[in-house]
């Protein structure tokens, strides 16, 4: 493939060339950028594509997402903000909901997602009863830790109130009654309820259409099955882009061919921290076994926990980076620890604009200024890739991008300004390789031919970032999507 006049995005910074470039493609490769101003001959049987001036860049990664959960979640109920705001949207979408899963298929079930207390307090199941009566429903938190299952819900998995099933994570009342809500159970659920359907292409192709051309799948607990769904999507094309996928603490099974190992994923949360040094013995398996780790913290205490082990356990296999998660709250104090052990920290700036008004009428005042940091982590010399951590945030990565510039929250109100960094900055969150996600990509000769190509010069998408900019997303050399 040979594509012409391109703003090609090369070196430092990702500056364009000093003017309109030729791109040949070939063997999956870029293999040949031409001087700024001058054709390169097309070759015999050679396609071309025209960028009119459009900026070609690397396809963008996104370093956090939850590809299952995102293909499941398009055939679940939203009920949760934006979407619903209030008891009585709730309540009309979960009757509603009820009535359908009544008189259809997948046994019955409901599934919602994206549920947030200010739309309706915290849910048990007494409240989702009054709500669905006797058919199975299960509702998440937007959080993703948080499972609540009504009383039909819990008989259909076994813990009804008669139930004696003693496991970790289902909260009881003191008279050992169970209440409804399942804790990092996710696992332990699916195997009890009937599979959702999951359309892993719907996905690629949305993607696609983004720019997007690579995953890494942050999951924890992520089913034998899941793993083989996945594996048959990128055998069959169905999911086109690169997938790496974290694994468990215990290595799990081998990946199949066209899945990339990645670093492994540990879970913190506040109600039952590990002790450091216990975590530190968990680091320190993953190392051994040449692995880097992916911790997830949320709150300043997980960090404070994280921080202590990485540095007992000692740096990681050569080439390999430990990771923090999300890194929510890295108030100055601990990014100095961040940024002495060495850390990459993948973010999720898409959260400000999601979630903002919520962190400002709920988050502690002191940990407002350091929500979702990026601009006082790169000043301090810390590596920093981002993600969408989708279905729990929005899978567009343009979004993401405008967030990271921008910091407004949905009311449009400015959530931690001194974080905002430029568009550039901004897109190079999304740019970097799986191993590496924190050093961007640029276009050279012999980049895998994953390539992302927008409408507009480079400039002037990212005045105003929006997926509508992307005109064509090739893949290994292949076009793989053109838009209208």
């Amino acid at each position: 493939m040979l594509v012409r006049r391109a703003e090609a995005v090369l070196g430092r910074g990702g500056r364009p060339a000093g003017g309109l470039v030729d791109v040949r493609i070939g063997g999956g490769v870029v293999t040949e950028i031409g001087p700024p101003g001058q054709r390169l001959a097309r070759q015999r049987g050679e396609d071309e594509l025209d960028a009119v001036g459009g900026a070609l860049l690397p396809g963008l990664h996104d370093h956090h997402i939850h590809l299952m959960s995102l293909a499941a979640a398009a055939s679940s109920v939203v009920l949760g903000p934006p979407e619903i705001t209030g008891p009585r949207d709730f309540a009309n979408r979960l009757r509603t909901a009820a009535a359908a899963a009544r008189a259809g298929t997948a046994g019955g079930w409901l599934r919602g997602v994206g549920y947030h207390p200010a739309v309706a307090g915290d849910l048990d199941r007494v409240a989702l009863d009054a709500l669905t009566g006797d058919v199975p429903a299960r509702v998440q938190h937007r959080g993703g830790a948080l499972w609540v299952l009504n009383s039909a819900g819990l008989r259909a998995v076994g813990l009804g109130p008669e139930s004696f099933l003693d496991v970790e994570g289902v909260e009881r009342t003191p008279d050992a009654v169970p209440t409804g809500r399942l804790w990092r159970l996710d696992g332990w659920l699916a195997g009890r309820v009937p599979r959702v359907p999951a359309d892993l292409g719907a996905v690629g192709r949305a993607a696609l259409a983004v720019g997007v051309t690579g995953f890494t799948d942050a999951t924890p607990q992520r089913r034998p099955s899941d793993a083989a769904a996945l594996a048959d999507a990128v055998a069959s094309g169905a999911l086109p882009q690169r997938l790496t996928l974290m694994r468990p603490l215990d290595g799990g099974p081998a990946l199949p061919d066209g899945i990339s190992p990645g670093p492994v994923k540990i879970m913190l949360d506040d109600t039952n921290l590990p002790p450091p040094d216990a975590l530190a013995e968990r680091v320190r398996w993953a190392h051994r076994a040449g692995a880097s780790v992916a911790v997830h913290c949320v709150t300043r205490v997980q960090l404070v926990v994280a921080l202590a082990a990485i540095g007992d356990a000692g740096p990681p296999p050569p080439g390999t980076a430990d990771r923090i998660e999300h890194g929510a709250v890295v108030p100055p104090e601990l990014a100095t620890l961040v940024g002495a052990a060495g850390l990459t920290v993948v973010t999720q700036p898409n959260f400000v604009a999601e979630r903002g008004d919520a962190y400002l009428a709920e988050v502690d005042p002191d940990d407002l200024d350091w929500l979702y940091p990026c601009r006082s982590l790169l000043a301090a010399g810390i590596a920093v890739a981002a993600g969408t951590d989708a279905p729990f945030g929005h899978p567009d990565p343009w979004r993401a991008i405008r967030a990271a510039r921008e910091r407004r929250t949905a009311s449009g109100r400015v959530l931690g300004g001194g974080e905002r960094v430029d568009g550039r900055t901004a897109l190079d969150l999304f740019l970097g390789r799986p191993g590496d996600p924190a050093r961007p990509r640029r276009l050279h000769p012999g980049l895998p031919a994953d390539l992302c190509l927008l409408r507009t010069p480079l400039d002037d998408a990212l005045a105003d970032p929006d997926a509508a900019h992307v005109a064509a997303t090739i893949i290994d050399g292949a076009l793989a999507h053109t838009a209208p």
